[in-house]
C-alpha cells in the first residue's frame, strides 16, 4: 500500500471521531501540516471530508453512501458464524442467532450442543418475542414505540407457567436486560428450557439481532447458565463489530 493511500485512510478512521483540525491532523499521522492539508484537499474534492466554519474537517457525504453500502451487504448470519461456533465450542451448548420477522423471533442459525440431551429447535423455526431470551435481548434495546408495534396489547400469550404476560412485568424485565446486557428466559417459552441472549448491534446502534445460549435445566442448572453470560455478551459484542458497530 502506497504511503499516500495509507495516510489517506488513517485520515478519514480519525476524523471518524469527530471533527479537528489540519494541525491536530498532522500530530496523529506524525507527518508535515502541509502533507495532511495536500491529502485533505484530494478528500475534500471526492466529497470524503468537508471543512467546517471554523477551518477544521469532517467526513463528508460520500463516506455516508460508502458506509450505507457496504453495510447492505453484509450478511448477519454469515458473519456470525465464526463466532457462534467458537462460542459453541467454548461452552458445549446450544448457540442460537435469532433475528425478528414479522413480529416473532426466527432463529437463522444454530449450534448444536455436546450433550446427548438435545433442544429441539431448527433454523426457520418461529418463537414468541416476549417469551424468548433473543426476544427478549431485541426488545430491550428498542424505545417503548418500537415495543408497542412489535408486542401488542396484554396479556402476552402463555407458552408455559413462567411466561411473563404482562406488560409492566415484562418492562421490567426488560429494564433489567438493557442493563446488564443480556436477556434470560427462565422456562418462560418451553417449560423444561433455560436460556441467556445478548443483543446484537448494527453500525447505527440498533439491535438486528441476538445471539443465546440454551439448555435444558436438567443438563445446566441457573448458576452454571448464568455464568456463561460474560463469553456469551463478548461474542454478541464481536459480531456486533463485524457489522460496523465501533467498541465503546
Amino acid at each position: 500500500m502506497s504511503t499516500s493511500v495509507e495516510r489517506a485512510m488513517r485520515i478519514l478512521v480519525e476524523l471518524a471521531d469527530g471533527p479537528t483540525t489540519i494541525s491536530e491532523l498532522a500530530r496523529r499521522l506524525d507527518v508535515h501540516r502541509t502533507t495532511s492539508l495536500r491529502l485533505l484537499r484530494t478528500l475534500e474534492e471526492q466529497r470524503f471530508v468537508l471543512r467546517t466554519d471554523d477551518g477544521g474537517y469532517r467526513l463528508g457525504p460520500r463516506m455516508a453512501t460508502l458506509a450505507a453500502a457496504a453495510l447492505e451487504g453484509f450478511d448477519v448470519r454469515g458473519l456470525a458464524a465464526r463466532h457462534l461456533r467458537d462460542l459453541g465450542e467454548a461452552t458445549g451448548q446450544t448457540v442460537h442467532l435469532g433475528a425478528l420477522e414479522d413480529g416473532r423471533v426466527v432463529y437463522l442459525d444454530k449450534v448444536e450442543s455436546r450433550h446427548a440431551v438435545r433442544m429441539y429447535s431448527r433454523v426457520g423455526a418461529l418463537a414468541p418475542v416476549h417469551a424468548t431470551a433473543i426476544g427478549k435481548a431485541i426488545l430491550s434495546r428498542l424505545p417503548e414505540d418500537g415495543r408497542d408495534a412489535l408486542l401488542g396489547p396484554p396479556p402476552f400469550a402463555r407458552c408455559t407457567p413462567a411466561t411473563l404476560t404482562d406488560r409492566a412485568a415484562l418492562d421490567a424485565d426488560l429494564a433489567l436486560a438493557a442493563e446488564r446486557g443480556w436477556a434470560l428466559d427462565e422456562a418462560e417459552h418451553e417449560e423444561f428450557v433455560h436460556c441467556v441472549a445478548a443483543p446484537v448491534l448494527g453500525a447505527d446502534g440498533r439491535p438486528v439481532a441476538a445471539v443465546s445460549v440454551s439448555a435444558p435445566r436438567m443438563v445446566l442448572d441457573r448458576e452454571d447458565l448464568l455464568a456463561l453470560t460474560g463469553r456469551l455478551t463478548a461474542t454478541a459484542r464481536d459480531i456486533s463489530e463485524e457489522l460496523g458497530r465501533r467498541r465503546p
